[in-house]
């Protein structure tokens, strides 16, 4: 069982199991929804996944539903009744264990920054740099 949950915690969640898959989406809809380059997504039947409190429903295109907090925003849940009938896509950024579903794909490659390419080439740093 992996656990997750919202930023202030109101919105808690358990999955059971491997997921279908675990991706990086690139999508427009993805990272202007989330605010971010891309978004981790691991895809789980319904009946594996039970969550705690009431997430926030918004309707992002005709077939699909994004879940978020109510109280502090965190995007949570994905689905999409016409791609992905009978599960529910979870945000991966929101798992307490983040080495629990590792990315094995990029999805929506197409529609990625066009600076993402070269990413891993960017310098690193523990922490922010010292000036």
């Amino acid at each position: 069982m992996v656990k997750g949950r919202c930023h202030c915690g109101a919105i808690q969640f358990e999955v059971q199991g491997r997921p279908v898959y675990s991706a990086l989406c690139h999508c427009s809809d993805c990272r202007r929804n989330a605010g971010a380059s891309m978004v981790g997504w691991a895809l789980f039947p319904e009946g594996q996944v039970k969550v705690s409190g009431e997430p926030t429903e918004y309707q992002s295109s005709e077939n699909a539903t994004r879940e978020f907090c109510p109280t502090c925003g965190t995007g949570l849940f994905y689905r999409n009744s016409t791609a992905f009938p009978g599960m529910v896509d979870i945000q991966t950024a929101v798992l307490d264990d983040q080495s629990a579903f590792a990315p094995a794909v990029h999805v929506q490659w197409a529609e990625a920054a066009p600076w993402m390419a070269k990413v891993h080439e960017l310098p690193r740093f523990d922490r922010y740099p010292e000036e």
